[in-house]
């Protein structure tokens, strides 16, 4: 099982860079394109979305963090490095569809980096165990916990 937890603390951290990566396409994107005669990165709804990439990926570091540190402290991460797991593949995915909406139909084209980041995101929420099978390791160590 250290195995598997330990994989997934990195498979958190493969998330978080792709997540970032689309962060970064995104705002570059963003500032660019023009719309209305001003760049749409000055629009509320983009910046909105920016918002939440920005966030969703500080908190999944955060975790991912944490997780590192109790393995490197000789704690027991199982419950943390799934929850860092599953908090930062689901965020590389969603940060990778909020990149595409910014893109537009740019988005979706393969010669722009936001498709390959939403593709690539989406794998980190299937290996080293489904978005499904954190959350049972998940809560099954919460409920360990909560008897004690």
């Amino acid at each position: 099982m250290k195995t598997l937890d330990a994989g997934r603390i990195g498979v958190a951290g493969q998330a978080l860079g792709i997540a970032q990566a689309a962060l970064e396409c995104a705002v570059a994107y963003s500032q660019q394109r023009q719309a209305f005669g001003k760049p749409i990165s000055a629009m509320q709804t983009i910046q909105n979305k920016l918002a939440d990439m920005e966030c969703k990926i500080w908190s999944a570091r955060l975790l991912n963090w944490h997780a590192a540190k109790l393995k490197d402290d000789g704690h027991s991460f199982t419950k943390e490095a799934a929850m860092a797991k599953l908090a930062a593949s689901e965020t590389a995915t969603f940060c990778g569809h909020q990149a595409i909406q910014i893109l537009g139909g740019m988005g979706y084209v393969n010669d722009m980096p936001a498709e390959r980041h939403y593709r690539d995101a989406r794998i980190t929420e299937i290996y080293e165990g489904t978005s499904e099978i954190q959350r049972l390791v998940i809560a099954g160590n919460l409920l360990k916990e909560m008897v004690q």
